[in-house]
């Protein structure tokens, strides 16, 4: 047992020196790599020695034993380490297998998990298998661990109990708590979260933070409680501030949060032109938005705004690794690090022909390799939705004096309904909408209304949300009806209706939250959806994370959670949630 706590058995390692002495045979040889080493900051000539695995030199010498190995003449590339992206929401309409598969095809290769989904629909056992299953795929695959559940559930003292989070923090495949979206509740005193951080500390993880908006002695005061990094800078000034407290700063380029070529140039301004202590994230975004690439995009932006274009590729490898504690495994193509490589074209093209994942290709040439094997989702309860009750016309009662009007796609506030909201259907020439929480199993309900979300959609249902329970929205309550038959019969997805028929549907066969379609096929089917939604008056930037927010309490103002509607700043339920 003791073995499987380690990356090499004694035995692997013995082999790994056997390669040096020239007793065994490496599996690749890169000859003439110009590559880049991140100790020097500068572009180096070597041949490198890949071991399954891992590499096992780098330097002037070529093996004296070549059999049954595989050589490969690198002149004319330029060799980087294996991107790492250190913010992974992997279940927006995807799921981590799919989102790995991909992500390895632009050159991602390292991934840094959350976990909320696996916390909040599996059991620990489960979940815990799950990772194992996870350590299996071509790409490396490491995880958070959350100590809320970003909304006002039912059982939280169960899930997130001391136990469980304690667990979590020890699981090998965990290499940091948070993200921190409960640090309020931190800074008003709760002392068993302020345990968890100490753990995390004590077992060499680091702690994400979750800070929007955070003042100048907030951050002092989260840095002093235990903070790493932050990755919710979103301006300049947000970055200055974060690295003058110490931080770890992730520049943010997001479906919702777009901001990196921002504050690319406002960090520029304001004379920072060291890079050492930021890494680069996309924040789980919507499957949509990764069409021109993952870090790879990134790191091209980041070069176009002007940043070395060495540093540029350290913010998405070295330094990643150098905060996790696991740069003797990842972010730079050294000796006994795992064989993470890509392969370009030239220094300031960042987006790979070829690529090695723990020593094999999974793209090579431009072409994928096929190395992703099927996923056994059926092992891990992540099967289609089974649902043996209904939504009713007596549920779809809407008479709570006020809503959630929507500021942009993700922020709520309340506001005064003065509509009157007891016929079947709404006018369509205004933009209040009635809208539904209903719990999973069909135990509870919250009915209100909604301002913003759109003018002509008649009827819309969603398996797909923060808390895994159903949301509906719409003017007509036939056609949410119907969208939620529909929604049923997939087994969990996205549905929309109108006019008694329905008119799109994405199905969501993975636990009602993801999909068991490629990427690329999901891009379509997004994109579809969101036009739909445009031309039915839908005017924010992503559909998709505002299903998702609705219920989270880490923003302002005003959310539909399990509990009821909850008011985020003074954190009271101000109508509860019903029973059906």
């Amino acid at each position: 047992m003791l073995d499987q706590r380690y990356r090499w058995k004694n035995k692997q390692l013995r082999e790994h020196v056997a390669v040096i002495d020239g007793k065994k045979s490496p599996s690749i040889l890169l000859k003439n790599a110009t590559y880049l080493n991140p100790i020097f900051k500068k572009w180096l000539k070597a041949h490198i020695w890949i071991y399954a695995d891992r590499i096992i030199y780098v330097g002037q010498q070529l093996p004296s034993k070549l059999t049954n190995c595989e050589i490969v003449d690198c002149d004319g590339q330029f060799l980087v380490p294996g991107y790492i992206e250190p913010h992974v929401h992997p279940f927006q309409l995807y799921n981590p297998h799919s989102f790995a598969q991909y992500a390895s095809q632009s050159g991602t290769t390292t991934l840094i998990n959350d976990n909320l989904v696996l916390a909040l629909q599996l059991t620990k056992k489960k979940a815990f298998s799950f990772l194992r299953e996870m350590k299996d795929l071509p790409v490396s695959m490491y995880w958070w661990c959350r100590f809320d559940p970003q909304t006002e559930i039912h059982n939280e003292e169960q899930i997130f109990s001391n136990g469980n989070i304690k667990n979590w923090l020890e699981h090998d495949s965990v290499v940091q708590g948070g993200e921190l979206t409960c640090w309020p509740k931190l800074l008003d005193g709760d002392d068993l979260m302020l345990h968890w951080i100490q753990e995390a500390k004590r077992l060499g993880k680091k702690i994400e933070g979750h800070f929007p908006g955070a003042s100048e002695k907030t951050l002092a005061k989260l840095m002093l409680l235990g903070a790493d990094c932050d990755h919710e800078s979103m301006t300049g000034k947000d970055v200055m501030n974060r690295l003058l407290q110490g931080y770890t700063t992730s520049l943010r380029y997001s479906s919702i949060r777009p901001d990196l070529p921002k504050i690319l140039d406002e960090i520029h301004e304001l004379g920072i032109d060291q890079y050492d202590q930021f890494v680069l994230t996309t924040d789980g975004s919507p499957p949509a938005f990764y069409e021109e690439g993952i870090i790879d995009n990134l790191i091209k932006i980041s070069i176009e705004k002007g940043v070395p274009v060495i540093d540029a590729y350290n913010m998405a490898t070295i330094n990643v690794a150098k905060h996790y504690n696991i740069a003797h495994l990842h972010g730079s193509i050294t000796t006994g690090r795992i064989a993470n490589i890509n392969f370009l074209r030239s220094k300031e093209e960042p987006t790979p022909v070829s690529v090695l994942a723990k020593g094999k290709w999974v793209k090579k040439d431009e072409v994928e390799m096929n190395e992703f094997v099927e996923f056994p989702w059926n092992n891990y309860s992540f099967n289609k939705l089974s649902c043996d009750w209904n939504v009713t016309m007596d549920d779809l009662q809407f008479s709570m004096p006020f809503g959630m009007k929507m500021e942009n796609a993700v922020i709520m506030k309340p506001y005064s309904v003065t509509i009157d909201a007891s016929y079947d259907q709404l006018s369509m020439k205004h933009d209040e909408s009635y809208l539904m929480l209903i719990d999973r199993q069909g135990k509870w309900r919250i009915n209100t209304m909604i301002k913003g979300f759109a003018n002509r959609v008649s009827g819309f249902a969603s398996s797909y949300s923060n808390t895994g329970d159903f949301l509906l929205i719409g003017k007509n309550k036939q056609d949410m009806l119907l969208a939620f038959k529909r929604m049923k019969e997939l087994g969990g997805g996205i549905v929309l209706t109108e006019k008694d028929r329905v008119l799109y549907e994405i199905p969501l066969e993975l636990g009602g939250h993801m999909s068991h379609k490629q990427m690329g096929d999901l891009m379509k089917e997004e994109k579809e959806l969101d036009i739909l939604l445009r031309e039915r008056g839908y005017k924010f930037s992503d559909p998709i994370y505002t299903l998702l927010f609705l219920s989270s309490t880490h923003l302002p103002y005003i959310r539909i959670t399990p509990q009821g509607i909850y008011d985020v700043m003074n954190k009271i339920v101000l109508f509860p949630s019903i029973m059906r």
